[in-house]
């Protein structure tokens, strides 16, 4: 009997499990557990290399758990190589094939600039502007669209063409429309009801707007003629275009040096690239534009039987209106103050221009300047050629 639960107790031990009876005997005094050394060798070194485990009918499974260690998500980042280091951008900057590169983009960049090189007929001054009237126009139409949009979502609205302030600045481009050259244009007049503004401007392919709030500045037609005739001519002598073509410049020569930098520091230097090519050419030009703009809608106000006496009168009240604003190198206009002497120099040859009207509406000094400025850029073009 003995012998039989020393067996049982031996197979036990080989399954790794325990026993579930109930009940058990208690073993004779005299007998005792034989010690693990009394079992079979061959039990021995099984039951070492079986773990135990308990009692059960479902299947082994694997320890999922892993070494955190080698699933640490920047540990591919710490041993990862940066993008850009100094030894592989000297090497870039050395290389033959970028140097081709750099001097065919610049060889390129050279013709198209002075291929696009116009002279504009009043003040003798060299431009750059390479896009087409067509285009410009359309940008015009698109932008016209955006602002129509923006002043309806800001609640404003358009005055009726029965109001007496909608009647003033139809009355005034009927006058002007013709000595200004530019009947084809298909010209939409809007009054923006809007007392606290006081501006007006014309974008490309004859969209007018003019805020109410300029009308009592203005004070009559011929104070309203000169406003809307240094507008007009901002269109004749193709400012639009030819800001739009400094911004494509400026544009090319920023991203030029972005690149040549490697990268590096792209929202520093594109901040100060920025200030600086606003600051030396943006505002300047812009000053150059409002000058031009003034002496050519002077003239045309003069040919189109307007007193050029007003425009004076108006620049006037806008300088007692206006509050201190920045110096004039840092604006894109010019001085109220500016504006008054100029105008005050060129007064004469805009009282010469108003004798000599017919009065008729003939587009005299308009027609000369545009087919002086179209017929210089094409004597250029051919002798670039």
């Amino acid at each position: 009997m003995a012998t039989m639960r020393l067996l049982h107790l031996a197979l036990l031990v080989r399954a790794g499990v325990r026993s579930f009876t109930t009940h058990r005997a208690p073993l004779p005094r005299n007998l005792s557990l034989p010690s693990p050394t009394t079992l079979p060798s061959s039990i021995l070194h099984r039951h070492a290399l079986r773990p135990q485990r308990p009692f059960s009918h479902t299947a082994g499974r694997r320890n999922e758990w892993r070494d955190p260690r080698r699933h640490d998500p920047y540990e591919r980042l710490r041993g990862a190589k940066p993008l850009f280091t100094s030894e592989g951008f000297s090497r870039f900057i050395r290389s033959p094939s970028l140097h081709t590169v750099i001097a065919i983009s610049v060889g390129g960049a050279v013709i198209f600039y002075f291929s696009n090189i116009q002279t504009v007929p009043v003040s003798g001054r060299r431009r750059f502007n390479c896009y087409s009237e067509a285009k410009v126009i359309a940008a015009g139409e698109a932008q016209a669209k955006r602002i129509e949009w923006e002043l309806e979502r800001a609640g404003k609205r358009f005055l009726d063409d029965w109001d007496w302030r909608t009647r003033l600045v139809r009355k005034v481009m009927q006058r002007l429309i013709p000595v200004s050259g530019m009947e084809d244009s298909q010209w939409e007049i809007k009054v923006i009801d809007d007392p606290h503004t006081a501006n007006a401007f014309v974008l490309p392919g004859g969209k007018v707007f003019v805020f109410s709030g300029l009308i009592p500045i203005a004070g009559n037609e011929h104070g309203m003629a000169a406003v809307l005739g240094h507008e007009i001519a901002h269109n004749l002598a193709e400012h639009v275009g030819e800001r739009m073509s400094s911004q494509l410049g400026a544009n090319i020569l920023l991203y030029s040096l972005i690149t040549l930098t490697g990268g590096i520091g792209i929202l520093v230097t594109s901040w100060m690239g920025n200030a600086i090519l606003d600051l030396v050419f943006s505002r300047p030009m812009g000053r150059r534009q409002e000058a031009e703009a003034d002496y050519i809608g002077l003239m045309m106000m003069a040919e189109a039987c307007y007193d050029p006496h007003e425009a004076l009168g108006f620049w006037e009240r806008m300088r007692r209106m206006s509050e201190q604003g920045p110096p004039e190198w840092m604006s894109t206009h010019p001085s109220h103050s500016n504006r008054i002497q100029k105008i005050q120099e060129w007064m004469p040859k805009a009282l010469e221009k108003l004798q000599e009207s017919d009065c008729q509406g003939t587009a005299g000094f308009a027609s000369l300047f545009r087919q002086a400025l179209v017929g210089r850029n094409y004597m250029e073009k051919r002798d670039d050629i």
